[in-house]
């Protein structure tokens, strides 16, 4: 199962032709035959496309999955505990145990740590025992033609069929995550094609049955991401009881030689090289946990967009490679939903860009709360408080 709001690839540069042709609603059978009219001018062969497309269906499921994510209000703290257990650390390392030759090869020909595809691999499917049970076909050409994110989802159509060209994809049988994600660690079909690798070296690049070929995929696609090979992610920190709110936050950095002299401290071991820039992280505010977020930590968010998700994800990447659990301190609680929505209505009526109302503190909403903070007078940690609902 895959939490995610906006998925890897998201971000698509269109040219003016491409856009026209990506239309999106009307009838379903319509869209589909526009579609293979497309796959046509793009030069596949004409049976091969009416066979590709034969039984595509429309499926509500995967528009109802698309609308029903509310697991993205939770706070880091709640989300965290949710999603990480002692069982699935537990399994995590027997993993990477058995798949220590990979691992090593993945360190060392991508310079992605061990621990961040165990995290994702656990996140995403657990470990592979949960990849989704969704028709792949059926998923993308329903959420390419909803409206809501074509120019994301008709391009991943067309590279379905590419594999499908390739004997690697079946319309009829390969399933996934609602969203058109394929295998253990939940890639898209352009992702597969560009970033997939043979990795036990049987010919195939089998996301769904071979650890060896995901893992290896992921790292490579991370690493065509902007992954710095070797560089960490993220770090606990204690931070001062003084320190500048205001200069916190995933928009604003330093380097780590001026956290140092701000008081900055790595709650384990040292902190990364002085020269490095980083950002003070507090997921739940001045009071909660904090971490010092390097610039790998910026490419998770281009392997899913969620906030919560990401920093959760990375913070379980450490635990998995032997960090203590997190000192989750005693931070106000969290606004509701509706006290949230309530929040980003009224932070909207200032102007802010929040990137919707829907009840989810992602980055665009903790800037807004940060700048209202610094406004008026209140401490500038991007946490969102009653205090700061009624004084707005």
């Amino acid at each position: 199962m895959r939490f995610t709001t906006l998925l890897a690839g998201a971000a698509l540069l269109i040219s003016t032709a491409t856009a026209q042709a990506q239309s999106c609603g009307g009838g379903f059978n319509n869209f589909v035959n526009g579609l293979k009219r497309e796959a046509r001018q793009k030069g596949h062969d004409r049976a091969t496309v009416d066979r590709f497309f034969a039984n595509v269906r429309q499926d509500q499921r995967t528009l109802n999955a698309d609308r029903s994510q509310g697991v993205f209000q939770k706070d880091f703290l709640d989300f965290s505990q949710r999603l990480i257990s002692q069982g699935r650390i537990n399994n995590g390392r027997r993993n990477a145990e058995r798949y220590s030759a990979v691992f090593d090869r993945m360190e060392r020909e991508f310079g992605v740590s061990r621990g961040v595809l165990l995290a994702f691999w656990a996140f995403e499917t657990d470990f592979g025992a949960v990849q989704g049970d969704f028709n792949t076909l059926n998923s993308l050409v329903t959420l390419a033609h909803d409206c809501r994110r074509p120019e994301l989802f008709r391009p991943q159509v067309f590279a379905a069929l590419k594999l499908y060209e390739r004997d690697n994809f079946d319309p009829a049988r390969t399933q996934g995550a609602w969203a058109g994600e394929i295998g253990m660690v939940q890639m898209l079909p352009e992702d597969i094609i560009r970033n997939g690798i043979d990795g036990d070296g049987d010919g195939q690049v089998s996301l769904k049955t071979s650890a060896p070929d995901a893992l290896l995929s992921g790292a490579n696609m991370l690493r065509s991401l902007g992954w710095r090979a070797g560089e960490p992610w993220l770090q606990e920190i204690s931070v001062p009881s003084d320190l500048d709110w205001a200069r916190t936050g995933l928009n604003h950095t330093a380097s780590v030689r001026d956290w140092e002299r701000m008081g900055v401290r790595a709650r384990e071991g040292g902190l990364a090289r002085g020269n490095m820039e980083a950002s003070v992280l507090l997921p739940m505010g001045r009071n909660g946990p904090a971490f010092l977020a390097y610039p790998n930590f910026h490419v998770y968010f281009e392997w899913n967009k969620s906030f919560v998700y990401v920093t959760t994800a990375a913070y379980f990447a450490n635990r998995l490679e032997g960090a203590a659990r997190y000192n989750a301190g005693n931070p106000t609680p969290a606004l509701s939903g509706n006290q949230m929505e309530s929040l980003q209505r009224r932070l909207q009526a200032r102007g802010h860009d929040v990137g919707g109302v829907d009840g989810i503190l992602g980055a665009k909403t903790r800037a807004a709360v940060q700048a209202e903070q610094i406004r008026l007078g209140l401490p500038a940690d991007a946490w969102p408080t009653v205090e700061l609902l009624n004084a707005l």
